[in-house]
Order: structure tokens, then sequence, then C-alpha cells
């Protein structure tokens, strides 16, 4: 845990939820270890959020990450060119998915459906029981996370919300929520960014350490 116990030392502040960064960590490690995926949805900010957190999880971040010997062994039998290119290239990651930026999906249910059901209908389709879903919301309550929150619920998956200020209505479908102790919107965002840090250090850690 050296990664929380730097995040802790840089923003004491979050010493209150220590508990609920590590409940997350324990919850997504465990979807990962049973072939799960990570799926996440956010707005705005928390939408960029979102596919921050997936580009950290789908290649390297901060340890180099080696293919594994059996997949080596695969691209073997390719042409020397595309083998060795793809071997020295390639990398490992864990699966993760950003919602917001599935434009032609969500157009069509803003369009068809609703606006507040494009992430509710993708975890919909996405969504596996044993999957993660993690809703980004400042104040806990962006109807179109919370409808996919209650969603993955309905679907057997666990549900992890990021938010601020009392944690929202989302909170009542999490099955964790990590609720940073700041009230305006650019504060919870400042501390958001660090905790999906500490997660993605420490799931890097675990899983390619």
């Amino acid at each position: 845990m050296d990664h929380l116990q730097q995040l802790i030392s840089r923003y004491p502040s979050l010493i209150s939820i220590e508990s609920e960064i590590v409940s997350s960590f324990e919850i997504i490690s465990e979807s990962f270890s049973h072939f799960g995926k990570l799926i996440i949805a956010g707005n705005g900010g928390s939408a960029a959020d979102a596919e921050h957190i997936v580009g950290e999880l789908m290649k390297n971040f901060n340890i180099k990450r080696k293919l594994s010997d059996n997949l080596i062994n695969k691209f073997s039998n390719l042409d020397s060119e595309t083998a060795n290119y793809l071997i020295s290239k390639l990398q490992p990651g864990l699966p993760a998915i950003s919602l917001s930026n599935h434009s032609s999906i969500n157009t069509a249910c803003i369009n068809d459906i609703d606006s507040d059901i494009i992430f509710a209908q993708q975890v919909n389709i996405y969504g596996n029981e044993g999957d993660t879903f993690l809703g980004i919301s400042t104040s806990g309550n962006s109807k179109n996370v919370v409808y996919a929150a209650a969603t993955a619920k309905c679907k057997k998956m666990n549900v992890i919300a990021l938010s601020g200020n009392d944690g929202g209505k989302i909170k009542q479908f999490a099955d964790v929520s990590i609720i940073v102790p700041e009230k305006e919107v650019y504060k919870i965002q400042e501390l958001h960014l660090p905790i999906y840090h500490c997660l993605c250090l420490m799931l890097e850690e675990r899983f390619f350490g």
C-alpha cells in the first residue's frame, strides 16, 4: 500500500476516506482477477477523468509491462517483420471502457430515447455480472450516471461512486462511495485525480509488478 500512503501524505484530508479507497481497489482487483472489466462514466470534466483512467489501465502507466510468453510464442508464427513489431510494441493492459466518448450510440439514445439513458443503455449491453462500474459525479446526482449505477446494480455488477459534497443519490446504488471532503466542483475534481491515479498505480503493481 505504498502508493496509498504517499497519497495520504500529499493530501492529508483524504485520510477520512482511506478505507473506501482500499475497498475500491479490492473490488476492481477482484473483477480483473476473474476476467471482468471496469466500465466508467462521467460528464464534462468527469468524462475526461473517465478517459484518463482508461488510458492509464490499458497501457503501461508507471511500470514497464511485458507480454506473456504464450502470446509472444503465438506472434512468432507470423512473418518476422510483423512478429518483431508487435512483440516490441504491444503491451498488456487491464480492460476498461469509458462510456462518454461513444458518440454514435450516445447521440442515437439522445435522439431516439432520452438523454439521461445514454450510460445506462451501454451498461445494459456491456456489463456482466462481476464487472465493476465506476460512476464519477462531483455532486453524485448526475442523472445519467445514477441511472447507469442503478442498471449496473441490477445486473449484479460491482458499483463504485466517486463524488463529493454529501455523495448524492448515486451512493444508494454503490457498494463503495468515495466522497471527497470538498463541496466546490473544481476542488472536488482536484482530489478525484490523485485518487484515481493512486488506484491505477495500485492496480498496475498488483497485476504487473
